[in-house]
């Protein structure tokens, strides 16, 4: 029986989703989906991993992830202690059901992750076909910090969800995944709608007064309160097949004619 451990949320999604939950013997602080996960030893945040606890359930491989910046030096304490491990980091959609094939093959049982990235390419095929053709493509800006600002670039998974959905990211023609920005300059890019999804952070903590409060916003339509949308952080900052769900609650929200809202328990 393998001992795996993951160190990022979505990791542990694309663990489970592959049936390899009873594998898992740890994982860190902010892996919160599935419910199943709840009981398992915590690590500690995915940026800062103690990995003496990490030593100590002796595992035999970990998933861990460079999706955010900073978790290197996770990657740096694993090689300096010898410690098998799975590196994931997606730079578009694509990516993400080439590594549920990775992951799968890694824990010898690679046909099943190519189930799943069937499953998920299907599934990602129907909503599109879903979405209006004839419509002017909305301006999205994706806020994932806010101190400094920081959104995606042009390879970053949440630029192809924004096309998926017929719309335009607004730094999508800027490099890299991440984009420091400031308010000024998204103003001057004039997007359409506001979409925030800090990253590890709760809707509940989010609340549109601070957006509303910001001076470069006003008179501006995507600084208007129905045009700010608060998301789940957990269906856009985690590459998994949670996408899934956040792209269709997306298209929900752009053309509520055409979609109802996705079940969140069942992005596949």
């Amino acid at each position: 029986m393998q001992r795996i451990v993951s160190i990022c949320p979505s990791n542990t999604e694309i663990l489970f989703a592959l049936g390899l939950g009873s594998f898992v013997v740890g994982v860190d602080d902010y892996s919160d989906w599935p419910v199943q996960v709840h009981h398992l030893p915590r690590l500690g945040p995915d940026l800062d991993i103690d990995m003496d606890k990490l030593k100590a359930l002796e595992p035999d491989w970990v998933l861990a992830s460079l999706s955010v910046p900073g978790m290197e030096k996770n990657i740096e304490k694993l090689s300096q202690e010898n410690i098998p491990y799975l590196v994931l980091y997606p730079d578009s959609i694509k990516g993400i059901p080439d590594d549920f094939i990775r992951v799968g093959e890694m824990a010898g049982v690679k046909a099943r992750g190519e189930r799943l990235a069937q499953q998920f390419q299907k599934r990602l095929n129907t909503i599109q076909s879903q979405v209006p053709k004839d419509r002017q493509p909305p301006r999205l800006y994706w806020e994932w910090w806010p101190k400094p600002v920081f959104t995606p670039g042009r390879d970053n998974w949440l630029t192809d969800v924004s096309h998926i959905v017929g719309g335009i990211n607004v730094f999508g023609d800027e490099p890299g995944q991440s984009v420091q920005t400031d308010w000024g300059e998204v103003a001057a890019r004039q997007p359409d709608r506001t979409l925030v999804c800090w990253t590890g952070v709760p809707t509940h903590k989010v609340q549109k007064k601070f957006f509303l409060e910001r001076p470069q916003w006003k008179n501006h339509s995507f600084g208007q309160e129905d045009r700010i949308h608060i998301l789940d952080e957990g269906w856009y900052c985690r590459p998994s097949q949670r996408i899934l769900t956040g792209i269709e609650y997306l298209a929900h929200l752009l053309y509520p004619d055409q979609f109802d809202p996705p079940d969140p328990d069942n992005p596949l």
